[in-house]
């Protein structure tokens, strides 16, 4: 038969893949006109299209663009109503949007509809940290769900594998994850990759991923770096125990990318949960959650299925990044006469009580002016809708500045501009609170009790507490009003803290890489021993 040749009719037809990659460079490269100019051709193209409308969706949402990203998922719910596809998108963009209730409406009824949908139910959990009107219990409750679907899922319960004895040799350590690049966990982890004692432990990274970066190459050279991501659940669990890994590391929990159903299959003798997640796991194949005294005071045993271990300096090691400036910038409020209060944390973790103990600090402080910054700030919707909040509440327009997306040099040299950072509440901050610190802005936080709070509402209080500074957290919101206002009028004070903090922070804990290093390899050496022991009192006559 002959083959036919396109016709000019259907070159755009073939070639919107194409468009979508320009449209991806333009935006990376911080040309968002011509990213908008491109999506807005592919729609007006292939309009009738639902891959191409899920893909424009995808990338506008991917950068911020949260009103024309819904009316790309809103299209395609017209054309395909029952494709899941564009619900998933929409419960995601009400998410980092901020609508809580509405992303939990969503979720809801997607797992009403397809309970066996690992996407689906991953992304549910994450939402769920996210909701400040979720109680503990639920949140529990709905990962404990999880991890008996994933066993069950894995045909599982499965034996734990034997530890083979150390005699000597270094312990395997296998980290996975889909972040191993520029991204929060790729940041934490690559130079506690290059610290590890050889003599002690053999890393495997097993990279699930598709972003390969200048931070990927470093993790490379460190260790024996594994492309898993075209493996399915149980060859992955197959080449672990290929590798003979004896203690397994997840640091996605259930975030974007998560191989946590792996762990399922119980492919190495130790399985632990560190550093990308911040609540259980919900899976009881998992033998330990790694933390620290600050982010798990006691009673946080009740919010793990998982056995908490506390890492004595902390469960994070923070690197500033090589692009960050030489020199902290002067601090703003003695030149321009205001304080500037500012956030350039993700839109998802503010919600309607964070506003509500910010306008009151702007109220206390009629010259302030409070900074928000995140890439979904480029979306002209949800600038006018924190606007309007502000507004509600007495907080004139041009006090609230909101600044979308840059490069994170940028977003670093734009620290220059702030005076005192706010946490949001109760899902705090993780790099972006040191990145404040060490460009010299104190953050004001919040951190919840153990009985009632979210582990993730202590990560800057723990930051705080390492450094020497836990005064600037705060008991509750009237602490936290008061915390800003008393800083806010002590020029003294912020200056000394900005000329500090860095040498506060080299000299701590934080910033210890190798002395953290050694107490993650002693302890998972450690969990390796205790396993090893409870094997041998097995065989132990009588």
């Amino acid at each position: 038969m002959k083959q036919e040749i396109p016709s000019k009719q259907m070159e755009p037809l073939l070639n919107f893949t194409k468009q979508i990659q320009y449209a991806q460079a333009y935006a990376q490269a911080g040309r968002f006109d011509a990213c908008l100019g491109t999506c807005q051709q592919i729609v007006d193209a292939h309009g009738n299209s639902l891959d191409a409308l899920l893909s424009v969706g995808a990338l506008l949402l991917n950068f911020g663009f949260l009103g024309a990203a819904r009316q790309c998922f809103v299209r395609t719910r017209t054309l395909a109503p029952n494709d899941l596809r564009p619900l998933v998108n929409l419960a995601n963009l009400a998410r980092d949007a901020g609508d809580h209730a509405e992303s939990r409406r969503l979720y809801t009824a997607l797992l009403d509809q397809f309970p066996d949908h690992p996407v689906i139910r991953r992304n549910a959990l994450v939402s769920l940290e996210c909701d400040h009107e979720v109680s503990q219990a639920e949140r529990l409750a709905q990962a404990k769900a999880w991890g008996e679907w994933a066993i069950a899922k894995a045909g599982g319960p499965y034996p734990r594998p034997t530890l083979r004895p150390l005699d000597g040799r270094p312990l395997r350590i296998g980290y996975v994850s889909a972040d191993f690049c520029q991204h929060t966990v790729g940041l934490f982890v690559k130079d506690v990759f290059i610290a590890h004692d050889p003599e002690r432990v053999t890393v495997f990274a097993y990279s699930a991923g598709q972003v390969n970066d200048w931070v990927t190459t470093a993790i490379r050279v460190t260790c024996t770096f594994r492309d898993v991501s075209a493996l399915d659940d149980l060859a992955l669990a197959q080449q672990i125990q290929q590798d003979e890994i004896d203690v397994l590391v997840d640091l996605s929990g259930h975030t974007g990318g998560s191989r946590l159903t792996v762990f399922a299959y119980r492919p190495a003798p130790v399985q632990v949960s560190w550093l990308g997640y911040f609540a259980t796991t919900g899976l009881s194949v998992m033998d330990a959650v790694l933390l620290d005294d600050w982010h798990a005071p006691a009673g946080t045993e009740a919010q793990f299925v998982e056995p908490i271990i506390r890492l004595p300096g902390g469960r994070f090691c923070y690197t500033p990044m090589p692009f960050a400036p030489m020199e902290v910038a002067p601090l703003p409020c003695v030149f321009r006469g205001y304080v500037t209060f500012g956030c350039f944390n993700n839109t998802a973790k503010l919600n309607a009580k964070v506003f509500e103990v910010w306008v009151r600090i702007l109220a206390a402080l009629p010259n302030s002016r409070l900074v928000l910054k995140w890439r979904t700030f480029q979306d002209a919707g949800l600038c006018q809708s924190v606007q309007e909040a502000f507004a509600r509440q007495g907080i004139a327009p041009e006090r609230i500045e909101l600044r979308g997306a840059s490069f994170h040099a940028d977003v670093l040299k734009e620290y220059a501009d702030i005076d005192i950072a706010l946490d949001p509440f109760p899902f705090t901050g993780g790099l972006t609170s040191c990145e404040a610190l060490w460009m010299g802005v104190p953050v004001v936080t919040w951190p919840e009790l153990a009985d009632s709070g979210q582990v993730v509402s202590r990560q800057t209080f723990a930051f705080l507490s390492v450094i020497g500074l836990p005064e600037l957290a705060a008991q509750n919101g009237d602490d936290y009003v008061r915390i800003a206002v008393e800083l806010a009028g002590d020029a003294k004070r912020l200056m000394k803290l900005r000329t500090r903090l860095r040498e506060h922070m080299r000299a701590s804990p934080l910033c210890d890489v190798t002395g953290f290093t050694r107490q993650m390899e002693d302890t998972l050496l450690a969990l390796a021993d205790e396993e090893i022991l409870k094997l041998a009192e097995k065989f132990l006559p009588g």
